[in-house]
């Protein structure tokens, strides 16, 4: 297995190589500079812009000094909030993202799992109709919806979820709620279909032949393997979810890093949208390489090459 971790974080760095250099690519290829407004700048100040943050620089120096930058961890700096950095952004956003993704995770594999073994158990039954059918709309109604109407009808009217801003436990609610629940759907129902499928499985059969508990069938034999789709799911589900939400985060008004990369794709602040790309990018990656991980641990019969 180490052969093989160290071979996929390899293949991570080049991936991310491929990213930057994409990212970097299609920023600068786009018309204009950051700079560039409604309200034009004298030609002078512009320039002298462009000369600080060297973008009046040969393209092939610019990307050498965009990946040496990035080799010791220097994200950059913004070229729209004076004096700040990528590296602060980052270490200022992520904590109220991860917080409320944090959060959405544990409630959609909290309820999704049992709630989907639980409907594959009690399939075409009154309890697994009204799973699948809270299941369906949540997967068919988009998380801004969700969000848009929490903040109205909770928040505005209601008062009973803070209208905006990160304060206190109660601002978890609604932004959790709008982030888990496409999640929680798909996973309910992905964990349903998953078990049915194991469930016919000839080894379980033999197993409730010989005596075994439901309990033990379900517990000890058919939940490993009904879990590596979910888990196949989930890991990218995780890094999307922890990062944030930049929709729901907009909606809720929270400080997350979400919110630092709609600015900056508005404001075309060259510096945050790469670095931040390459960051949710890493994050992502490294999820996918846990699932693979996981997947030996979960079955046995998954190896790894060494």
């Amino acid at each position: 297995m180490t052969r093989y971790v160290i071979k996929r974080i390899f293949s991570m760095i080049v991936t991310l190589l491929i990213i930057g250099t994409l990212t970097f690519s299609i920023m600068h290829s786009i018309p204009g500079s950051p700079f560039t407004s409604e309200r034009s700048l004298p030609p002078e100040i512009e320039q002298a812009l462009m000369e600080k943050y060297g973008l009046d620089d040969p393209l092939w120096e610019q990307y050498l000094n965009y990946l040496g930058d990035l080799v010791q961890g220097d994200l950059g700096v913004s070229m729209q909030k004076l004096g700040v950095s990528v590296n602060d952004m980052i270490s200022e956003g992520l904590p109220v993202s991860a917080q409320i993704g944090s959060v959405a995770v544990i409630v959609i594999l909290a309820l999704g799992i049992p709630i989907g073994v639980i409907s594959a158990l009690k399939q075409n039954s009154l309890i697994d109709h009204i799973v699948m059918f809270i299941a369906t709309v949540g997967i068919a109604v988009p998380s801004f919806v969700v969000g848009t109407f929490m903040m109205y009808v909770f928040g505005e009217i209601l008062g009973w979820i803070p209208a905006g801003g990160f304060d206190g436990w109660r601002s978890f609610i609604g932004p959790v709620i709008a982030l888990a629940g496409f999640s929680l759907a798909y996973v309910t129902r992905l964990m349903r279909s998953s078990m049915l499928e194991v469930l016919r499985q000839d080894y379980i059969r033999t197993a409730k032949a010989n005596g075994l508990s439901q309990l033990k069938v379900i517990g000890k034999h058919a939940l490993k393997n009904a879990l590596i789709p979910v888990v196949t799911y989930v890991g990218p589900m995780i890094a999307s979810i922890l990062t944030g939400s930049f929709v729901i985060e907009k909606i809720f008004a929270l400080p997350g890093i979400g919110k630092y990369f709609t600015e900056s794709v508005t404001n075309r602040d060259y510096t945050v949208i790469m670095s931040i790309t390459l960051f949710y990018a890493a994050i992502y990656i490294f999820s996918v390489l846990l699932v693979d991980i996981a997947y030996a641990f979960i079955d046995p019969r998954i190896k790894l090459d060494d």
